[in-house]
């Protein structure tokens, strides 16, 4: 489900045909027309919410998966969908914050593009892959959205069954994920922002005050950043409080020391 404050918007793809699970190439004339389809965002500032669904849309009908999605970071530093092609995205952002790890959460903290091929095999989150193959999500390619030196979401496909990605279809996502990715600047630099420009800038100062606490917990206990981060969610989610709010408050303690 799509976290407090964002808007959700599903777009309509294609039936995600993946010939069996096999390699299926990518033409490089298709990925040239899907991007010229879409060439009139790289200069727009308008409706951000209509271009991420525009571009999920365009993703799903590329690669002939079973689902694409665009996720934002939250104020709590959680990935949210904002546009989703099929239901089964959702499962992605549940299980990744039920578990804390899975490929869009590494693509996002590493600031590297993430594949599986097959999590029924997958080893690297020993939680999410399970899980994720009892919902039906079997193959995902994930690729950070890169802002101001930050990642702040990802772009993800996924297949239903079993799939090689293949290198031009890794190019392919990357080149998705930088038109989204200058979409989402050339919002955050306009007067009128729209909903959801508003609410990833919520979400990004938030990140400076938990960062701050992250760094003030690892001086303090000798904890590793990602270790602190999750004292932190773990007292807010025993709370019922926002990660942010449980970050001011180690801040506040650590300047009365």
């Amino acid at each position: 489900m799509a976290g407090p404050g964002w808007r959700l918007r599903e777009a309509s793809g294609g039936e995600g045909l993946t010939d069996g699970g096999g390699y299926v190439p990518i033409p490089a004339d298709e990925i040239r027309r899907c991007l010229r389809e879409l060439g009139d965002l790289r200069y727009s500032a308008g409706n951000l919410d209509e271009a991420l669904r525009r571009i999920v849309h365009a993703t799903h009908e590329l690669f002939a998966v079973d689902g694409a999605g665009l996720m934002l970071v939250d104020p709590d530093q959680l990935l949210r969908n904002v546009a989703v092609s099929d239901g089964r995205v959702h499962h992605l952002e549940d299980l990744q914050i039920e578990h804390g790890e899975g490929p869009c959460v590494d693509a996002f903290e590493v600031k590297e593009l993430v594949d599986a091929a097959d999590l029924a095999t997958e080893r690297r989150w020993p939680l999410f892959s399970p899980a994720a193959v009892r919902r039906g999500l079997r193959a995902v390619l994930a690729t950070p959205i890169p802002y101001n030196q930050h990642a702040i979401g990802v772009v993800v496909v996924f297949s239903a069954e079993t799939r090689p990605w293949s290198a031009e279809g890794e190019l392919a996502l990357m080149a998705f994920t930088d038109l989204a990715a200058l979409c989402i600047a050339n919002t955050m630099a306009s007067e009128e922002r729209g909903e959801i420009a508003e609410q990833l800038q919520r979400a990004l100062d938030a990140r400076v005050v938990i960062e701050q606490a992250k760094g003030a917990l690892v001086a303090r206990d000798g904890v590793s950043e990602q270790e602190a981060f999750e004292l932190m969610r773990r007292q807010a989610r025993q709370e019922r409080r926002r990660v942010v709010d449980v970050a001011n408050e180690v801040m506040a303690a650590a300047r009365r020391t």
